[in-house]
Formats: C-alpha cells, sequence, structure tokens
C-alpha cells in the first residue's frame, strides 16, 4: 500500500495524491514570491499583489480548463501522470476497489464534470481564501479594539472622503448616512463570517483527513470529499493514454480552426493568436514548474549571502581577567586552597564573596563584611549582598 511508487496498478498512492493536491499552494508562494521581487524594481506589479487572490484565481481557471478539456485532469494531476475518471459506484459488493476503478478506467469526463471540476479546484479555493483574509482583518481588529479600546476608530473605517469644493450640507449627510450603513453592513459580513468560518473550515479540515485516512487504509477509492460528490475517481494513466493525448490536443485545436469566421485577414489575425494561445498553453506546465525551482533556487541563494553578509563578526574569546591581588594589609592566604582564609580550618558552608572571587566560611565572611564592610584579602569594599552560598567546596 505505502510502497506502490513504481507505476503498479491504476490506484495512485497516498503520496501521488498528496503531492498533486499540495503543488497549487507551493506554485502560489513561488508566483507571489517572484511577483514581490519584481515588485522591487517595477512599482506597478504591486496592483497584481494587491489582487493576488484574483490573478491566481484566473492563472489557475486557465490551467485547469485547458488541462480538463485536453488530458481528463487538473494540471497539478496531469503532471503525475494521473487521470479523472467517471468512479463505478454501482458495483457488486464483492468487487474490490482495485476492479471497480479498473472497470471506470474507459469512462471520460462529462462536460458537466469539467465544469464542476473546475468550480472545485478554482471558485471554492478562491472564495476560501477571501473568507479567510476576512476572519484574520476580523480578529485583528478586534484584538486592536481589546488592546485600545473601542472609543478608537480603526484604520480601516473611515467612513467616507468629503468633498473639497463646494458642496450642500444636505448631500454630505446624505453621503455620510449611505456610508454609514455600508459601514454597519460590513461589519455585519465581517462578524458573521468571524463566527461561521471556524466551524467552515473545521468541518472541511475533518472531512478531508478522515477521506485521506480512509484512502491510504484503502478504504475507499475517494482521496476527497470533492471527488465522491462529483463521483470522480482519480487513476493512474496508461501509457497508450499518454500517447494518445497528443493526438487527442491536435483533433480539439484542429476543429477550433476549422471553425473559425470572417474575411481572410481576421482569420489569418485569429489563426496567429490561436496559436500563441496554443504554444503558451503547452509550455506552461513545464515553464511554471521551472519558473518554481528557479526562483526557489535563488531565494535561496540570495538568502544564504544576505545571511553571510548581516551575520555578526565572531571574535575570539577575550581572556580571563587577572584575579586579585592580595593587599598588603589583609588577611594572607592559606597554603592549603581547601581552608578558610578568615579561620584557618576547612570550610563550613562555603560562600564566595563576587567582588574578589575567594571563598570562606559562610559565618566567617558574613562577620567580617557586616563589621568592616570589604573583602578581608583585597580590601575591596563588599556588602552582604556580594556573598554568595557555594553548593560544593572548591
Amino acid at each position: 500500500m505505502l510502497f506502490q511508487v513504481g507505476g503498479q496498478g491504476t490506484r495512485p498512492t497516498f503520496f501521488e495524491m498528496a503531492a498533486a493536491q499540495q503543488l497549487p499552494a507551493s506554485l502560489r508562494a513561488a508566483l507571489t514570491y517572484s511577483l514581490g521581487v519584481f515588485a522591487i524594481r517595477r512599482p506597478f506589479l504591486h496592483k497584481i499583489l494587491d489582487y493576488d487572490d484574483e490573478f491566481f484565481a484566473l492563472l489557475m481557471m486557465v490551467l485547469e480548463s485547458h488541462s480538463l478539456r485536453t488530458t481528463d485532469a487538473s494540471f497539478a494531476e496531469s503532471l503525475y501522470g494521473l487521470r479523472r475518471r467517471v468512479a463505478n459506484i454501482s458495483t457488486k459488493k464483492s468487487t474490490s476497489i482495485a476492479e471497480s476503478s479498473e472497470k471506470s478506467h474507459e469512462l471520460g469526463l462529462r462536460k458537466n464534470q469539467k465544469i464542476l471540476s473546475v468550480v472545485f479546484l478554482v471558485v471554492l479555493p478562491y472564495f476560501k481564501s477571501k473568507l479567510q483574509s476576512i476572519y484574520n482583518r476580523e480578529m485583528e481588529a478586534r484584538l486592536q479594539a481589546s488592546l485600545w479600546g473601542n472609543d478608537e476608530p480603526r484604520l480601516d473605517e473611515a467612513s467616507f472622503l468629503l468633498d473639497q469644493g463646494e458642496t450642500s450640507a444636505q448631500s454630505v449627510g446624505r453621503s455620510s448616512a449611505n456610508s454609514s450603513s455600508m459601514t454597519r453592513f460590513r461589519k455585519k459580513i465581517s462578524a458573521l463570517v468571524a463566527f461561521c468560518y471556524p466551524w467552515i473550515h473545521a468541518t472541511n479540515e475533518g472531512l478531508s483527513f478522515a477521506y485521506q485516512l480512509l484512502y491510504l487504509l484503502d478504504a475507499t477509492g475517494f482521496y476527497s470529499p470533492g471527488l465522491q460528490a462529483l463521483g470522480i475517481q482519480v487513476c493512474r494513466a496508461t501509457g497508450q493514454e499518454l500517447m494518445d493525448s497528443s493526438s487527442k490536443i491536435s483533433r480539439i485545436r484542429s476543429r477550433e480552426l476549422e471553425r473559425l469566421r470572417g474575411p481572410m485577414w481576421l482569420k489569418a489575425v485569429q489563426r496567429v493568436l490561436l496559436k500563441c494561445m496554443y504554444t503558451s498553453l503547452d509550455y506552461a506546465q513545464t515553464g511554471l514548474i521551472a519558473a518554481v525551482f528557479f526562483f526557489k533556487m535563488m531565494e535561496w541563494w540570495y538568502q544564504s549571502a544576505e545571511q553571510k553578509m548581516s551575520a555578526p563578526t565572531v571574535y575570539p574569546t577575550p581572556p580571563p581577567p587577572p584575579p586579585p591581588k592580595v593587599a598588603k594589609n589583609g588577611v594572607p592566604l592559606p597554603q592549603d586552597e581547601s581552608l578558610c582564609p578568615l579561620c584557618c580550618q576547612k570550610r563550613a558552608n562555603p560562600s564566595v564573596l563576587t567582588v574578589s572571587g575567594f571563598v570562606f566560611c559562610y559565618s566567617c565572611i558574613f562577620k567580617s563584611v557586616s563589621q568592616h564592610k570589604k573583602c578581608p584579602v583585597t580590601l575591596i569594599p563588599a556588602s552582604l549582598d556580594h556573598i554568595r552560598r557555594l553548593f560544593h567546596d572548591l
């Protein structure tokens, strides 16, 4: 089950399905990073970054529609040699999942299934991304309100802009009323999304996890609830299908070129535009994947270079300062280092005086510092706060 990666059988492994599902998110992250890099020198690209959800949804809609139309698979599934087939649900109980998938192998996708596949692959993720952004903004606004209070107006709640020219008081009142009603409506929508989105997200993630676990255990042939809702199973493409896909694409394109209408010059222009579109779509898969790897490599390259440039200079460890010298009028040190300089006995409850570093008996150094306010050996000023208890004899 877990090691079926050699292409045996028509049922894809769990790892192939997981990789195909995670590819669009990786592609979006790479494209966003690439546009961010180019926007540093081309500021007009910031407009695309402001509408990154719409831009990526439009791009994926073109790619998914073309891939489903020509290969009966999504953009990511076609990269892994997978195809979508109509699930043969009306099978006998004795029929295994592998046999049912082989029976449904010859069934292609219907037109409505292709349209609904685009909806599940592009439209629903787009709405999920927009709901996530609304939820994040609402949570951030609530956090700001809890920190600064509700009296302070939020920066993103500007109601309207006053006309700098000559405007009547009535028009200003109407605009303020309209803007306040729109603001209240947006607040209600944001509050509704903030309340419902966590439950929707948790339900979706829970169902996806359950289906993936069942697919991993060979208990179902559907990797996600969306595939079961569409009645579609994902199978491995045979060698003959991979060979026939090019001929299928050429037949579709030849029919489209034959349907061109109009004068000769208009047909020529349309033919050139269609050929340019066909060429860009043919190289879209390899080009996008190559761009992902290229920009990831550039990100790693410049990130490592910036880390080297911004890394602090490592200097060698400085030598320790010399030990304090014994004062002429101070208490001499005994030859045996285990003895207390004050009582010349073995140290009891050894304690160090931090201003000098010498170790004494706790009672001896406590009495000495209390009376003389200095170290008895070095005569450095000290207080009782400089005494530290040691839990082993030195």
